[in-house]
């Protein structure tokens, strides 16, 4: 494992419930180079995802976001 580590947050543009982004983060996690994926309630159109850039690119972790049918950009780069 690569001692290399990122982190992006995502930011959604469709308003979700906390079930349909519990389905997003997981389908994160599920990504090689993925170390974790969390959102808060309070503010449900943020998303943090912590990645190793040896292993994965953000465009792949916003394409993985998107492919869930919502709309949503990278922030803080």
């Amino acid at each position: 494992m690569s001692n290399h580590m990122a982190d992006v947050t995502i930011h959604i543009d469709e308003d979700t419930d906390h079930s349909a982004r519990e389905r997003i983060q997981d389908a994160l996690r599920e990504l090689p180079g993925v170390m974790a994926a969390s959102s808060h309630d309070e503010r449900p159109h943020l998303m943090v995802v912590e990645y190793d850039p040896q292993r994965i690119n953000s465009r792949k972790l916003l394409d993985t976001v998107t492919a869930s049918g919502v709309h949503a950009e990278l922030i803080g780069l």
